[in-house]
């Protein structure tokens, strides 16, 4: 039987996250604190304490988030019950195709944690100085969207970049493009139409500025052959086979589709049936939901799901 470990992306933090694996697993705690010695901040109060408005940056969400799941896989990987608990595959949506990369064995613990800063460095620095947004379209289909899209681009940035799951697809682009798109999805039948807590236009050529930045660091950090696991890239849905691929793949995510529904639907295919959402929230966990009815995921994101698989 194959696994598959299941990472979050931005979106996933919450004001609390951690603590409580910290307080009952040295382990984790032992990851926060090299965390903070790698960042030079206190990353570890931010995740346990907040306050919300910081965490919630794209600059800080990223690598708590990191953190945090990692905290978690540690956990699993130090306990006695689940120490040989390991996966086939591992993906991860969007940023965390980083933690993905990092449980797969592809890149440590300190170049994923530098690279998720970066990369939520350059994001910002890239949304700062372009105006864009994303909308969550709830009900539509890829044909639908791409309608929605022609009427509502009028000359502006308009795409859609996240196929999550069937009837929800995300589009990203310009703020102006972005309000007409919320503003026409009920005449082309969505159930609703949702505007993302996000800093700018992710996925689009509004990220470029960020994507050659990002590209640099890949190159200067230490990326090797992913040996423990394979590991599924978002914008193919293929499985990476070299450190360039990789680097590659990380670089076009910033201004690409993510192909999530896809990917999933590629590890079922190629026999997965154990999945393990590692990480803080439960989103991956709701999208397999719509992907495969049949498909259960382990949700571990607290103290209580991690207790109910290493049973201490």
């Amino acid at each position: 039987m194959k696994t598959a470990f299941l990472f979050p992306g931005q979106g996933a933090q919450v004001v609390g996250m951690g603590a409580d694996i910290a307080q009952a697993f040295p382990a984790a705690a032992d990851l926060f604190d090299k965390a903070n010695d790698i960042l030079g901040f206190d990353l570890k109060t931010i995740c346990f304490q907040g306050p919300a408005g910081r965490l919630n940056s794209t600059t800080m969400s990223q690598p708590a988030i990191f953190v945090t799941s990692a905290a978690l896989l540690e956990v699993l990987r130090t306990s006695p019950k689940t120490a040989n608990l390991r996966p086939d595959v591992t993906a991860g949506l969007s940023m965390g195709e980083y933690t993905a990369l990092y449980a797969a064995g592809a890149v440590s613990f300190e170049d994923g944690l530098t690279l998720v800063r970066r990369r939520g460095e350059a994001m910002q620095a890239a949304a700062d100085a372009t105006e864009g947004a994303m909308v969550s379209l709830i009900g539509l289909d890829d044909e639908k969207v791409r309608q929605l899209c022609e009427e509502a681009r009028q000359g502006e940035l308009l795409e859609a970049v996240n196929f999550n799951c069937p009837g929800q697809i995300v589009v990203s682009g310009s703020l102006g493009a972005c309000g007409r798109a919320e503003a026409l999805a009920a005449k082309y039948g969505a159930i609703k139409a949702i505007r993302l807590e996000v800093a700018g236009g992710f996925h689009t050529s509004l990220m470029s500025s960020a994507a050659d930045i990002l590209r640099q660091a890949l190159q200067q950090a230490g990326i090797a052959q992913p040996a423990a696991a394979k590991t599924i890239a978002n914008i193919t849905g293929e499985y990476y086979q070299t450190p360039e691929e990789v680097i590659d793949g990380l670089t076009r995510q910033l201004t690409s589709p993510i192909l999530w529904q896809k990917c999933m639907e590629r590890l079922l295919a190629d026999g997965v049936q154990e999945f393990y959402e590692i990480g803080p929230g439960r989103v991956l966990t709701g999208l397999m939901k719509r992907i495969s009815r049949k498909t259960k995921v382990t949700n571990i994101s607290d103290l209580a799901s991690l207790k109910a698989v290493v049973g201490e």
